[in-house]
């Protein structure tokens, strides 16, 4: 058997993830008849259903929308994004798995996409043994399809599917209360419904109430009829979870011609340019809803009218956050006396620094060449599983590599996260880097991997 062989490595502190995936899976409604009334399973089937005979989540009557997390396996000939970056499955051996795909003589069987479909992603003890191998003693787990929830208009088949989430997700923590910790999913469609679910979660121990940044439908978050959502987290102590995502708006109704998110803007250039490759909508997606998010809540004085509420921005990176910072300073300072708002009690980035933090994943260099303006809001993000997720001792690598002090390195890969959701740091944690993990024969070779690696490698030829 191939042996994967990694470069040895110890650290002296606690991790903590502070956004990786799950990936939903059927037992979330074949369990929600636990939890739901008669009336909520009625609207949950007619609403978002997973069904089991045809391996289709249905959504308001579409049949295979969202990004198919339920359905468990994989596909032959594919390389299953949402749940395939665990342990040691760097982005080289994707790559080159990719490029074996694009013939069909050497694409992978069923048994090989199994292989990488990672059971962590839908089963809590299999993650904990990912874990100790990819060096996180802590995890905050949030859901894959973000994207899909906003978009189911009956608030009541929201609600319940909500509470069938937030329960399976509470269940899956319980495997091991002091490292898995979930965020829940709220049914924004209707305040009342959220703001009940923001106190019911609060109840079983959850930390962070997730929400998108610019809702669909027209719903975005700071309309003022959403007071009653931020009432519950000021008075809970839930962190407002800020979670973007490449919006593609598929499942807008007939006759709904509003824009859905900025996201949705940069995918309908990216497929009008004729641009053949999804990285450059990844790339500005993320960061287009979350700077619209950010700028929003600081110019607004939101966290002024509400005091009490911290937010964590997820999944954007964080290279772009000081630059929009600046700009909103500026901004304030300029426009100061033309407000039609009441003025800022303080500059936007102080509230920011007060209030929130921002994820950053381990490749990302710049965090740790200026740790004086990252220092108290950086929170390490693997995203693991989905395909660009890496483990925590890729991000101290990339921090060692620009001399970052440990102290620091140990607050951005878990002490600032475990100081925002009031986390106890494990009593014990993981010391050493595992070095070995014992593959099948097919697994890419390094010849292989350094070929896929060139830049014409996945150009298909005819």
């Amino acid at each position: 058997m191939p042996i994967q062989t990694f470069e040895p490595m110890t650290k002296d502190f606690p991790t903590f993830d502070c956004d990786a995936h799950v990936t939903e899976p059927p037992l979330i409604w074949e369990r929600a008849g636990e939890f739901l009334t008669r009336d909520e399973m009625e609207a949950l089937r007619a609403t978002i259903w997973w069904d089991n005979d045809t391996q289709q989540l249905i959504v308001d009557g579409k049949a295979g929308v969202g990004i198919g997390s339920p359905r468990r396996g994989g596909i032959p000939g594919t390389m299953r994004v949402i749940s395939n970056a665990g342990p040691g499955v760097k982005h080289d051996i994707q790559r080159a798995l990719n490029v074996r795909n694009l013939d069909p003589k050497t694409a992978l069987t069923q048994a090989q996409v199994s292989y990488l479909d990672f059971a962590g992603s839908y089963e809590p003890e299999p993650r904990l043994k990912d874990m100790d191998v990819q060096g996180i003693d802590q995890v905050m787990i949030i859901p894959t399809d973000i994207d899909t929830y906003p978009w189911l208009p009956n608030a009541v088949g929201a609600k319940a599917f909500c509470r069938a989430y937030n329960e399976w997700a509470y269940g899956y923590t319980k495997a091991n209360p002091d490292r898995l910790f979930f965020a829940a999913l709220l049914p924004m469609q209707n305040p009342a419904y959220a703001a009940e679910e923001v106190y019911r979660v609060a109840k079983l121990g959850c930390r962070v109430a997730l929400i998108r940044p610019n809702d669909a439908m027209g719903n975005y978050p700071l309309q003022p009829k959403y007071e009653p959502v931020w009432n519950a987290l000021e008075e809970t102590g839930l962190i407002y979870g800020m979670h973007p995502f490449p919006a593609g708006g598929a499942l807008k109704p007939p006759g709904y011609t509003e824009q859905h998110s900025g996201a949705e803007l940069v995918r309908r250039t990216v497929a009008s340019s004729g641009v053949p490759h999804s990285f450059l909508s990844n790339v500005q997606n993320f960061q287009a809803e979350a700077a619209l998010w950010v700028t929003s809540v600081l110019m607004s004085g939101f966290f002024e009218r509400h005091p009490k509420i911290n937010a964590a921005v997820f999944e954007a990176s964080s290279t772009w956050l000081s630059f929009l910072l600046d700009e909103c300073d500026k901004a304030a300072r300029l426009y100061k006396n033309e407000r039609q708002l009441p003025p800022l009690q303080q500059l936007p980035s102080e509230t920011f620094c007060q209030h929130c933090m921002t994820g950053f994943e381990g490749d990302e260099a710049p965090p740790p060449r200026f740790p004086e303006f990252y220092g108290d809001i950086l929170i390490w993000s693997s995203d693991v599983y989905h395909h660009d997720g890496d483990d925590a001792w890729r991000a101290m690598q990339t921090m060692e590599k620009y001399n970052l002090p440990v102290g620091h390195q140990a607050k951005f890969l878990g002490a600032n996260a475990r100081r925002l959701y009031k986390i106890p740091a494990p009593q014990q944690f993981i010391r050493e880097r595992v070095t070995q993990i014992e593959r099948p024969d097919w697994w890419p070779t390094e010849a292989e991997i350094q070929t896929s690696l060139a830049a014409d490698a996945s150009l298909t030829r005819r």
